[in-house]
């Protein structure tokens, strides 16, 4: 990504696509160890395939967004900054379900820049967590990112 004074300009363009990333059970248990949250549709396959209606377990919503970092890694980059930090979401919507072993990636569109205080710019990205093979997202986020060059 540009530095600070030539971002306005990228308003509204794609920052780009990662790489594909697969979801597999380990990485579902361990978000589950690490959450506390052992719902059944994340980590009993016997009973995930008999009475889930994705027939097999599925990623939580929050293992996706917490994956947002991994997935673009790359993509939005802050040359020139001294430091960044997260400044929070917007909004949130998981809109499909990530059944283990789907692919996802991320498509990063950089949504608004607003410059403030102290050399601090928050720039908007609208990340959308692509689910390889369907036409449907399985997650859409709206992230603030606060830099400071």
């Amino acid at each position: 990504m540009p530095g600070r004074d030539e971002l306005l300009a990228k308003v509204g363009r794609e920052l780009g696509t990662g790489d594909w990333l697969s979801i597999g059970q380990d990485t579902i248990d361990g978000f589950a160890e690490v959450t506390g949250d052992h719902q059944w549709v994340h980590v009993d396959r016997e009973r995930a395939a008999r009475e889930s209606p994705y027939g097999a377990t599925i990623a939580h919503g929050y293992l996706t967004l917490s994956l947002l970092p991994q997935l673009t890694a790359g993509i939005v980059t802050f040359d020139g900054a001294r430091m960044v930090v997260n400044y929070g979401l917007d909004k949130v919507r998981f809109l499909s379900p990530v059944v283990v072993g789907s692919r996802v990636r991320a498509r990063s569109v950089l949504s608004d820049v607003r410059v403030g205080d102290a050399g601090a710019v928050d720039l908007l990205v609208r990340h959308t967590i692509e689910l390889e093979g369907s036409d449907r997202p399985a997650l859409v986020a709206d992230t603030i990112a606060r830099a400071f060059y």
